[in-house]
């Protein structure tokens, strides 16, 4: 199942995807679980059943053209618990910190980063002048949960969708005098904007094995990153025992999962990027400006497509 956040009227309402259209849930079975994202994921999968029904039986009265819609953001994480160098072609491609790739790059974002479907990517040249993007696979926790071992971890997740970690290069990645590098992850990641997701969480019964999806990223239609999820160095079952050591995982938590190689990081030798480009892809020739448009697709999920604007 796929589902999504709408807005009408004004208002954000839950939609989940019946053939080419969309059901408005909660018109179509008013129970208190279709209001809104994280209390459907609270839920479970007496909710999930439930939605199955509300679609197969909706009336037309909830039934949406998709084409028409007005998307907003998923969910609104109050936690967004992100992996850095987390694909091995990525974790190659640059200058490395003294822990790349040895454990999993640990950074927050928070709800004030999110940015729905459509909505444009802030360009503040006041923050950065190295304004980046990484398409990431994003778990979205659905079982609340503390030390979670590996094999069991995969249970805790409700679905996954798509997620642009919009990166300030130029506040993350600095060097002492001695040229060791280190980064700045709080300033260098976590702004106004700095989270596009979308365009729907696809549930778990549609993605058995996160391990097997590709992810690519298109910025003006040239193809920057194309990569399967299998390159990662810690698998998504990994990632979530090691943050849940940290924290009790909750329903609607987002888990970002890193990204490969490909980004315009990867090709500033200033910051120490040594990438060539391979197969299809086109190498970045400079960061991110105002009129560009940025695609992040993920296999069985869709395509989070976002311009990049004046700020």
């Amino acid at each position: 199942m796929q589902v999504l956040t709408f807005v009408e009227s004004g208002t954000r309402k839950l939609g989940a995807i019946y053939g080419d259209r969309v059901v408005d849930l909660y018109a179509a079975d008013p129970r208190p679980e279709f209001r809104e994202m994280t209390r459907f994921i609270e839920g479970g999968e007496a909710a999930l059943t439930a939605a199955r029904t509300a679609c197969a039986a909706a009336p037309p009265e909830a039934v949406r053209d998709s084409v028409s819609l007005t998307l907003a953001a998923p969910l609104l994480p109050s936690t967004v618990l992100c992996a850095g160098s987390n694909y091995r072609a990525h974790n190659a491609e640059k200058a490395g910190a003294p822990l790349s790739g040895k454990e999993p790059e640990f950074f927050l974002k928070t709800a004030d980063c999110v940015v729905a479907p459509g909505e444009g990517i802030v360009h503040d040249p006041r923050l950065t002048a190295k304004l980046d993007c990484e398409t990431e696979l994003a778990i979205v926790i659905g079982k609340p949960g503390r030390h979670i071992p590996v094999e069991e971890a995969l249970d805790h997740v409700f679905g996954y969708t798509v997620a642009n970690d919009v990166t300030a290069r130029d506040r993350q990645v600095r060097f002492t005098d001695d040229g060791t590098v280190f980064y700045e992850l709080g300033r260098g990641k976590a702004f106004d904007g700095s989270l596009p997701i979308g365009p729907v969480i696809t549930t778990t019964e549609d993605i058995p094995n996160p391990q097997a999806l590709m992810l690519s990223t298109r910025i003006n239609g040239e193809l920057r990153q194309h990569a399967s999820t299998g390159d990662m160095i810690w698998t998504c079952a990994e990632l979530i025992q090691v943050f849940s050591t940290n924290f009790t995982l909750k329903p609607g938590m987002v888990i970002l999962t890193g990204t490969p190689a490909g980004t315009a990081w990867s090709v500033d030798a200033e910051l120490g990027g040594s990438w060539q480009p391979t197969d299809d892809l086109v190498a970045a020739t400079r960061y991110c400006l105002p009129g560009d448009v940025v695609e992040s697709e993920i296999e069985g999920i869709g395509v989070l497509r976002n311009p990049v604007i004046e700020g």
